[in-house]
């Protein structure tokens, strides 16, 4: 497939020479500072967010010309093309993937611009974009938030729940000040700092009143009496799960129900006699009410250390420290409530959270 720019062909104009031919510095001076400006940015971002010259117009709230015409003004001041448009839609040549990348830390440095300009106008209030994975989200951020609420109620949370994937590129340009989640092994190195809070073993999860309760001594094959839902918040739990499940020797041809919905898994383990595999920490509320409980059974589980992810680079706000003294806090406090949760069970030593 091939693409061409979204502007009529045009020649864009290429580095001043001195006579001779030789080039006046070794790269071009396209004087940006002072011909670049931040609708300019706006409208790099909306183009590579929405992906075609339609969709990112309606976003900015303006015309498709007036947005074409502006792209050809950008264009002839980077004097290459920046989009290439197909079948599918628009996307960034590698001109515009640099200002796309651009775009994303400037317009994110610039909302925390603001945010400090109101924190000092009005001390105590920030505004702070938190990135957390499911688990993280559903089982320990309700007590930071409490906590939050109680001890800064002026501090303005925004958490945005997603793969860490998607995440880290988002943490090394500013669009978020901190990531929670599990501490995955990383395929590639990267500059970001990691800070071990806490475990998520995988546990097995059932209502209190669940008749697995009653055996003297639950064995791994007393399992395979009740069918199993299992979350799939992402490849990688999904995988661990799939490989707990295959390493117990539960039937592979067994009735499964799976879901990427917390609040379903949540109602389905309380409504029937389901039985639950997943992270101790996804049901974490539930578990310290006692609607729910964790199998008296020790499990060989590999370990999931979480915790937080932080980028070096960029310093934290007053009120991105407030939160992270909170989530420290909060997990210290879940650490210890959760060894209440398998009294006369055992708990893993090393980590202090139940082994399930």
């Amino acid at each position: 497939m091939t693409g061409y720019s979204l502007c009529a062909p045009m020649a864009y104009p290429r580095a001043s020479r001195l006579p001779g031919g030789a080039r006046l510095g070794a790269q071009v001076n396209r004087f940006l500072d002072q011909r670049l400006h931040m609708r300019q940015l706006r409208l790099i971002r909306a183009l590579s967010e929405n992906g075609s010259l339609s969709a990112a117009a309606r976003a900015l709230h303006v015309t498709q010309p007036a947005l074409t015409k502006s792209l050809h003004e950008l264009e002839r001041t980077v004097g290459e093309p920046l989009f290439e448009r197909s079948a599918k839609g628009v996307r960034p040549t590698s001109f515009g993937w640099a200002l796309v990348r651009f775009a994303d830390r400037t317009l994110a440095d610039l909302d925390r611009l603001d945010d400090e300009l109101s924190r000092l106008a009005a001390p105590g209030e920030g505004l702070v974009v938190l990135g957390a994975l499911p688990v993280s989200a559903a089982g320990l951020m309700p007590r930071v938030v409490r906590a939050l609420r109680r001890d800064h109620p002026a501090l303005e949370l925004r958490m945005v729940v997603e793969r860490t994937t998607s995440m880290l590129p988002k943490l090394e340009s500013g669009e978020l000040d901190l990531v929670l989640g599990q501490l995955y092994t990383l395929d590639m190195p990267d500059s970001m700092v990691r800070e071990v809070l806490y475990d998520e073993p995988i546990s097995v999860i059932a209502r209190a009143g669940h008749p697995l309760f009653q055996k003297p001594k639950l064995t791994v094959a007393d399992l395979e009496e009740w069918d199993l839902v299992l979350p799939t918040f992402g490849q990688r739990l999904g995988r661990d799960i799939e490989h707990l499940v295959a390493a117990l020797g539960l039937s592979a041809s067994r009735r499964l129900l799976r879901s990427n919905s917390h609040l379903f898994i949540r109602e389905v383990l309380h409504e029937t006699d389901m039985v639950g595999i997943g992270p101790w920490m996804l049901m974490a509320s539930d578990l310290m009410r006692g609607s729910l409980r964790v199998a008296p059974m020790m499990i060989d589980a590999p370990p999931r250390p979480a915790g937080l992810i932080l980028n070096p680079q960029r310093r934290l706000s007053p009120s991105a420290e407030v939160l992270v003294d909170a989530i420290r806090r909060g997990a210290a406090e879940l650490v210890e409530a959760s060894k209440a949760i398998t009294v006369g069970y055992g708990v893993d030593e090393k980590s202090n959270a139940p082994c399930g």
